[in-house]
C-alpha cells in the first residue's frame, strides 16, 4: 500500500492485482475456469511445488506460479490481496464456506489436549463445532459472556485450570443475534496473560456483522479474522463463501490446511466476490442508513419491548459497552434484533405477515431478511444458554437491506398489526 499512488480500499478494489494486458485487455478479471496449469519448463514445476509444499522459501523477487486450481487460481489470489486492503492484512485464505473457514483454523491451531475459548452469544453453526465436534478430537471448550471485562475472563480460565491448555480466544464481535459486544483488546491483553514465551495463545475473530468495512479487528490486536463472505462482502445472497485473514506467517499454515482438506472456494466463487467487492461500501452505507430508520422506528412502536441496536448504545446506561463500540466500530452496522410483545406464536404472526422483507436465514444481502434466531439459527443452542443470553421466543432478528426504507417501515408495520 505505501507504494500505490490511490490509497482508499473503494477505488482499488476495480484494479488491485490485476493487469489487463494479461488477459487480452479485458477490463474485467476473466474466469479462469481451469482444473491445471501449463509450466513454463520442469525446472519451473519443480520450483513452484517446492515454495507449494514448504521445502524452501520464496525469494525475494522469485513469483509464486499457478500450478492447479486447488492450490492456487487467478480469480482467488486476485479477490484475496483485494480483501487484505479492507484489514490491512498481511494475506487472505477463501473457502467454499464461512463454516470452512473457522473449522479450518480451529484444526490447523488447536491439538487434543488443547483448549478454545469462546465468547457467548455465537453462531449457532461456529457453537455446534466448538461444542458438539471438537470434543471429538479432545479438544475443551471454555464459554465466557459476551460482556465480560478482562478480570473475569481470567477468573473463568484459572477456576477452570486451563491456564496452560488455552491455545485460541475465539469471539464473535458483535454476537449473532444480540448485538452484544465483546472488547477485542481486553481479549488480545488475556491472550497474552497465558502465552508463552514458545506458544503464542491466538485470537480469532468473526467479523461477519461487521464486514470489512465497519469493524477492523486486525488493528485491536486480533491474530485472526474470519468472514462468511456469503454476507456483506458477497452480498447478493447468490454465492456461498468464507475468508480468513492474518499474518502471512500464520496465513501459511492456513493455506496448508487448505491445500490437503480441499475446501478452497472456486473460480466462479472468486470472480462472484470480485464483482461484489467494488459496490461494497455504497451498499453497506445505504444498509446501515436504513437501519437507524428502521430502528428508531421500532424503538417507538408500542408492540416491541426491547429493540438490540447499536445506534442505542449510549455512555450513561452502558458505559462498558459504550467504550467498546466507540474504540472498535465505525459504524452501528446493519443488523437489528427486537422482541416482541409475546413469544414464538406472535413473532410467527409477525413473520408470516411480512412481504417485502423475505423469511429467510442468512445477512448482509442487498435484500432485507427476517428471522426467528431461537427456531432457526440458534436452535442448536441449549435451553440454559438461550435463557442467559436473550436468545427468547420472543426474538426476531432483521438484516436490512438496501431498500427503501420508507417502504420497510410499511411492510414492518403492518406486519406488527398483525400480532
Amino acid at each position: 500500500m505505501k507504494n500505490q499512488k490511490f490509497k482508499h480500499p473503494e477505488s482499488l478494489m476495480m484494479s488491485h492485482g490485476y493487469d489487463p494486458k494479461l488477459s487480452e485487455g479485458a477490463i474485467k478479471c476473466p474466469i479462469f475456469q481451469t482444473s491445471t496449469f501449463v509450466f513454463d519448463s520442469a525446472e519451473a514445476g519443480k520450483g513452484f511445488f517446492e515454495i507449494a509444499y514448504g521445502l524452501r522459501e520464496k525469494g525475494p523477487t522469485e513469483e509464486m506460479g499457478l500450478i492447479y486450481s486447488r492450490l492456487n487460481n487467478p480469480d482467488l489470489e486476485i479477490l484475496e490481496n483485494r480483501l487484505c486492503l479492507w484489514d490491512g492484512a498481511d494475506d487472505c485464505a477463501v473457502f467454499e464456506s464461512g463454516m470452512s473457514a473457522i473449522s479450518t483454523i480451529m484444526l490447523e491451531f488447536l491439538s487434543p489436549g488443547d483448549c478454545v475459548l469462546y465468547s457467548n452469544p455465537l453462531y449457532g453453526g461456529s457453537y455446534h463445532f466448538i461444542k458438539n465436534v471438537l470434543c471429538r478430537f479432545g479438544i475443551e471448550a471454555i464459554a465466557f459472556n459476551a460482556h465480560e471485562p478482562e478480570n473475569k475472563i481470567n477468573d473463568i480460565i484459572e477456576k477452570h485450570g486451563a491456564q496452560d491448555k488455552v491455545k485460541m480466544i475465539y469471539i464473535e464481535t458483535p454476537a449473532n443475534p444480540t448485538n452484544q459486544l465483546v472488547d477485542i483488546e481486553a481479549c488480545r491483553k488475556v491472550a497474552d496473560r497465558f502465552s508463552k514465551d514458545d506458544q503464542r495463545v491466538l485470537l480469532a475473530v468473526d467479523n461477519t456483522y461487521m464486514g470489512p468495512i465497519w469493524q477492523h479487528p486486525l488493528a485491536h490486536g486480533a491474530d485472526l479474522v474470519v468472514y462468511s463472505a456469503t454476507k456483506y462482502i458477497g452480498g447478493h445472497s447468490d454465492v456461498i463463501a468464507g475468508a480468513v485473514l492474518g499474518s502471512a506467517e500464520l496465513m501459511t499454515r492456513v493455506k496448508t490446511l487448505r491445500t490437503f482438506l480441499g475446501n478452497m472456494a472456486g473460480p466462479w466463487t472468486g470472480w462472484l466476490l470480485m464483482r461484489s467487492l467494488e459496490t461494497l461500501k455504497v451498499r453497506m452505507n445505504e444498509q446501515a442508513h436504513n437501519a437507524e430508520q428502521i430502528a428508531n422506528y421500532l424503538q417507538a412502536h408500542p408492540k416491541v419491548k426491547k429493540v438490540h441496536y447499536l445506534g442505542f448504545l449510549t455512555e450513561k446506561d452502558n458505559p462498558q459497552n459504550f467504550a467498546v463500540y466507540q474504540r472498535q466500530l465505525k459504524s452501528a452496522g446493519a443488523m437489528i434484533s427486537f422482541d416482541i410483545d409475546g413469544g414464538e406464536k406472535e413473532c410467527f404472526r409477525f413473520l408470516n405477515s411480512l412481504k417485502l422483507i423475505k423469511l429467510a436465514v442468512s445477512l448482509g444481502s442487498t435484500e432485507s431478511l427476517a428471522e426467528h434466531p431461537s427456531t432457526m439459527t440458534h436452535s442448536d443452542v441449549t435451553p440454559e444458554d438461550k435463557a442467559l443470553y436473550g436468545i427468547s421466543d420472543s426474538l426476531v432478528r432483521l438484516s436490512i437491506g438496501v431498500e427503501h426504507y420508507e417502504d420497510l417501515i410499511t411492510d414492518i408495520g403492518s406486519a406488527l398489526d398483525a400480532v
